[in-house]
């Protein structure tokens, strides 16, 4: 299965629509980071990237989720290039941030939910530390927030044949770790970032 058939099936299911509003669709290297309610939000942020810079970013999701099954396996591995990253047993050789570092070492751009599991509630949760260590080892990428809305409705946790139904996704202003900021005050104004993006 090709990345153009899961692009159109895509958005024949959630009829994502895109909205641009605090940076425009650029060649350059980034690191989005969004809020996180179904299985479908990695899916719903790459398949709204316009094809040359998808091609250049890597979704990083849960390895113990993605290896189950053949399909779910081709579709990280083969199809998204994903970033697959352990959650639960985590040792010196498979720590996630180092294999995210390389993944941007190696001029590709990431999509992340700082949240680290799906949340059911309608606010965006907490953040985890992992996108400030990024934006503290690699200054230079951007930080683009992003909020995807009613996919949770689409593919529920739990279900796992989607409902067809329309949902969106913002992009906002890039961010960035500010000097002297401490990881608490850049996790809650990221988190902010995001949300400021649904009431926009």
């Amino acid at each position: 299965m090709s990345s153009s058939i899961i692009v159109a099936l895509t958005k024949l299911i959630a009829g994502t629509g895109v909205r641009w509003t605090g940076c425009a669709p650029e060649i350059k290297q980034r690191i989005y980071f969004a809020n996180h309610t179904s299985n479908l939000d990695a899916l719903i942020v790459w398949t709204s990237l316009p094809k040359p810079i998808r091609a250049r970013t890597r979704p990083v999701a849960a390895r113990d989720y993605w290896i189950k099954g053949r399909v779910r396996r081709y579709l990280a591995t083969k199809v998204f290039n994903a970033v697959l990253i352990e959650r639960k047993k985590v040792t010196s050789n498979n720590n996630p941030l180092a294999l995210l570092l390389e993944a941007l070492d190696q001029n590709f751009s990431l999509i992340i939910f700082p949240e680290g599991g799906r949340n059911t509630e309608s606010e965006c949760g907490p953040f985890k530390s992992g996108l400030y260590h990024l934006g503290k080892n690699r200054p230079r990428v951007e930080l683009i927030p992003a909020f995807i809305d009613n996919a949770n409705r689409i593919l529920p946790k739990g279900e796992v044949l989607p409902v067809p139904l329309l949902s969106s996704i913002s992009f906002g202003s890039p961010i960035r770790v500010e000097q002297n900021e401490t990881k608490v005050q850049f996790l809650e104004r990221a988190r902010n970032a995001v949300i400021q993006l649904k009431r926009s």
